[in-house]
């Protein structure tokens, strides 16, 4: 299961997101929303962590963690409103 999160979340390009939900639903696990955090957590493959955020675009990871991820996105022109991204934008469409 971990290995084919990892999968998908490798296949978001440079510019887009998915969120947690989108990345357990594009692999075939449907609900595993929190799994694939654990993947994520627990990956040291290189995988572009940075392009997975919570429903709604949200950025959930606290402090010094949080403040990355949005830097990284930003680099890659993903444009934010408020606290979220712009979904509607930048949403990866095919995983």
């Amino acid at each position: 299961m971990l290995a084919a999160l990892r999968r998908v979340v490798a296949r978001i390009p440079r510019g887009k997101v998915a969120t947690y939900g989108g990345v357990a639903k594009a692999a075939g696990f449907p609900g595993a929303a929190r799994q694939v955090a654990w993947a994520l957590h627990n990956n040291s493959t290189g995988l572009p962590w940075h392009r997975v955020l919570g429903a709604g675009g949200r950025i959930l990871l606290p402090g010094n963690g949080g403040l990355e991820q949005r830097m990284r996105l930003e680099q890659e022109g993903v444009e934010f409103r408020g606290g979220r991204v712009a979904m509607e934008r930048h949403e990866a469409n095919q995983l």
